[in-house]
C-alpha cells in the first residue's frame, strides 16, 4: 500500500477471529471481521492519517462488511465483501447477496459508495446488453456467479469499474494459479460516480494474496462547495421614530449638504448622502436569501 500510494484497501479471506480494529505498521490500521480462524473473513485497511474519518463500522458477517468515512462533508462507504466460492451452496451464496444488498438499501443515495470484493465471478469480455453496468474489457466468458454480479450492478445502479479501462491482460488479471488466469476480483461504486475514477488495474508483483492480485483505483472525491447565501441589508426606517435618531439624523445631512438648497436636478446626489449619512444613525438588519 504504502509503494503503491494505496489509502484505502479491502482484503478478503482475513481468517482473522474477531471485531476489532488493529495497526499494522507502516502507518495502517485494519478494521476487520471473522468468526473462524480458518475461513473466510473480511476487512477494510486505512492509513492511519484517516482513521479520524470514520463515523461509522457496520461488520454485518465474515463475508460482507462496511465503514464510512466523511471527507469534507463528503460521505464515502467502503464495502468489502467475499463472495462464496463456484462449488458451495446455493443458500449460502443467495446469504451472501442477500447480506450485500441490505448493506446498500441502508446507504442513503447521496453518498459514495465503493465495493472491493473477491466475487469469485467472471463477468466477462464485452458488454453487449450491459452497457449500462459495464465496459468491454473483462477477462473471457462470464459464468453464473459473474451474472450475479452484473445483475447485483443493475439492481444497484453501479458500474464494474475494472471493466471500463482497456489494460493489457496482465493488468486486468486478478487471479493467477498454475495455468489459470482469469479475473474474480472487482470495484464497484455507483454510476453517477464513475467520472471521479480515473484509472483502474491489476499492480503486476503486488500479491495480496498467494494466488489472488492486487486491484488499484484512482478515485477523487468531487466537494460541491455550497452556495453562500446572499445577505442584503435592510434599513430599519423605525429607529427614526426616536426623537435623538431622528435629531441625529438632520444635524448630519445638514453638515453634509453645507446648508445648500436642493435643487431637483440634484437628486441623485442629494440621494447618495441621504443614505451614506443615514447608515450611521439608522442600523442596517442583514437578512439572509
Amino acid at each position: 500500500m504504502e509503494r503503491g500510494k494505496v489509502d484505502i484497501l479491502c482484503v478478503q479471506e482475513t481468517r482473522w477471529k474477531g471485531s476489532k480494529a488493529r495497526s499494522i505498521g507502516a502507518g495502517f490500521k485494519l478494521f476487520y471481521y471473522g468468526v473462524d480462524s480458518k475461513r473466510n473473513g473480511v476487512g477494510v485497511v486505512l492509513k492511519e492519517e484517516f482513521v479520524r474519518n470514520v463515523l461509522e463500522v457496520k461488520r454485518v458477517s465474515d463475508r460482507v462488511m462496511s465503514l464510512k468515512l466523511e471527507f469534507e462533508a463528503v460521505m464515502l462507504n467502503v464495502v468489502s465483501g467475499y463472495a462464496p466460492q463456484v462449488g458451495c451452496e446455493l443458500e449460502e451464496k443467495e446469504r451472501f447477496w442477500s447480506e450485500l444488498d441490505e448493506v446498500m438499501k441502508s446507504i442513503p443515495t447521496g453518498e459514495r459508495v465503493v465495493i472491493g470484493a473477491d466475487f469469485n465471478g467472471h463477468v466477462g469480455e464485452g458488454n453487449t446488453g450491459d452497457e449500462e453496468v459495464m465496459g468491454k474489457f473483462g477477462v473471457k466468458e462470464r459464468n453464473l456467479e459473474g451474472q450475479m454480479v452484473v445483475d447485483f450492478a443493475k439492481r444497484m445502479d453501479m458500474g464494474v469499474v475494472n471493466t471500463y479501462f482497456q489494460k493489457r491482460e496482465e493488468h486486468r488479471v486478478t487471479y493467477k494459479s498454475g495455468g489459470r488466469r482469469t479475473q474474480v476480483d472487482y470495484i464497484l461504486c455507483r454510476r453517477g460516480n464513475l467520472k471521479e475514477i480515473s484509472d483502474c488495474k491489476v499492480v503486476v508483483g503486488e500479491s495480496v494474496a498467494r494466488q489472488h492480485r492486487m486491484v488499484v483505483c484512482r478515485m477523487t472525491l468531487m466537494v460541491c462547495k455550497t452556495k453562500r447565501s446572499k445577505i442584503e441589508k435592510k434599513t430599519k426606517w423605525w429607529k427614526l421614530k426616536k426623537e435623538e435618531c431622528c435629531e441625529e439624523f438632520r444635524q448630519k445631512l445638514r453638515q453634509a449638504l453645507g446648508g445648500q438648497v436642493v435643487l431637483p436636478d440634484d437628486w441623485e446626489t442629494t440621494a447618495e448622502v441621504i443614505r451614506e449619512k443615514g447608515a450611521g444613525c439608522v442600523i442596517w438588519k442583514e437578512e439572509r436569501r
